[in-house]
């Protein structure tokens, strides 16, 4: 999969950087999408200021190569369970659409060749592959609770050895599947420090050192895993000593880093 330029970020999020440069002096910058159901879908420039609002609520986006903005709709009155849509930028119109079949969409991924990868929650949870015209073109079930439909998975990636990576929350796993079978070659479990702790997975980050970074949400944490789930690192609240971090849903590996201090911490907040 070859997209340039494209990035998604959830909204309500605190973004974690590790970094390990000294003298370190230039301002990082960065304009970003956020999304969610408080704020609805805004893009904020580098200035911090919102450059570009829509009245949608969204669990997950992308600002494709040529501008217009992705993105996996909750529920709303013309998408009762939820949806896919490409929106232009200047005009708003729906350039593409496409309804959910059951209770929730959570993840869009723009593919090669005009696909999307979509998974889809509800009684049978789901990642299936669409073309434009809205046609299914193949079906991922996936291994997960089917109490609690809105809870099933979050934010669904495509790793670079073509598998799926999807963080199932009330199931407090990660878990990489081979999308023509649904086979899970993988299970990497978040609840070490028991399940009181809510370390719900919400993003799973294939890092290039093989290892994955994961947000744990109401835990308050990320942690780093190895191929065998071990923990090689962690970060609370505690280890930085401030609540820099509420519920962070989603985490991002930075290429570059400056050392920690209150006055430093970069944030991404909607």
């Amino acid at each position: 999969m070859k997209l340039r330029h494209a990035f998604s970020l959830l909204a309500s999020i605190t973004l974690f950087v590790a970094i390990a440069t000294f003298g370190y002096a230039e301002k990082i910058t960065h304009s970003f999408l956020g999304v969610g159901k408080a704020n609805k879908t805004v893009i904020v420039g580098e200035d911090g200021k919102v450059k570009w609002r829509v009245d949608l609520p969204a669990s997950d986006g992308w600002v494709l190569p040529n501008g217009n903005v992705l993105l996996a709709l909750y529920g709303t009155k013309g998408f009762p369970n939820g949806g896919v849509v490409e929106i232009d930028r200047k005009t708003k119109k729906f350039l593409f659409q496409y309804k959910g079949g059951q209770r929730e969409v959570s993840t869009v991924v723009p593919l090669d060749g005009d696909r999307f990868l979509v998974a889809e929650l509800g009684p049978e949870p789901r990642a299936v592959i669409i073309n434009r015209k809205g046609e299914i073109l193949e079906i991922t079930p996936l291994a997960c609770q089917k109490k609690n439909a809105h809870m099933q998975t979050r934010m669904l990636r495509v790793l670079p050895n073509g598998n799926y990576i999807a963080p199932h929350l009330l199931d407090f796993a990660v878990k990489e599947y081979e999308p023509k079978t649904g086979k899970v070659l993988k299970s990497f479990p978040t609840d070490d420090r028991g399940r009181g702790k809510r370390d719900w997975p919400f993003t799973a980050i294939r890092l290039k050192n093989g290892n994955t970074l994961i947000g744990c949400t109401n835990g308050n944490r990320i942690i780093e895993i190895d191929g065998k789930g071990k923990i090689v690192w962690s970060v609370t609240n505690e280890d930085i000593g401030e609540n820099s971090s509420t519920m962070p849903a989603a985490s991002s590996a930075c290429p570059t880093v400056i050392p920690w201090s209150p006055a430093t911490t970069p944030r991404a907040t909607a």
